[in-house]
């Protein structure tokens, strides 16, 4: 299950600063990327386990999925 901590500026969720996978819980190094779909708000982060993760967030359903995970290294 993927639960989603978020900075919320000018408006709610703006971009996610943390996350966590099952009981692990990683903070956002950085943003490397993002970018709108046609319902959601893609993020590309690097974690603070070095790792890049893309999370996917749906406005309308307010909710968040994993889409993608590569390994450094």
């Amino acid at each position: 299950m993927l639960k989603v901590k978020c900075y919320s500026g000018y408006k709610a969720n703006e971009r996610p600063v943390s996350f966590s996978i099952e009981e692990k819980e990683f903070q956002v190094k950085e943003i490397l990327d993002h970018w709108y779909g046609p319902d959601y708000t893609y993020f590309k982060v690097k974690a603070d386990d070095e790792n890049i993760y893309i999370l996917k967030y749906s406005e309308h359903e307010d909710s968040w999925e994993l889409e993608f995970y590569r390994k450094n290294g």
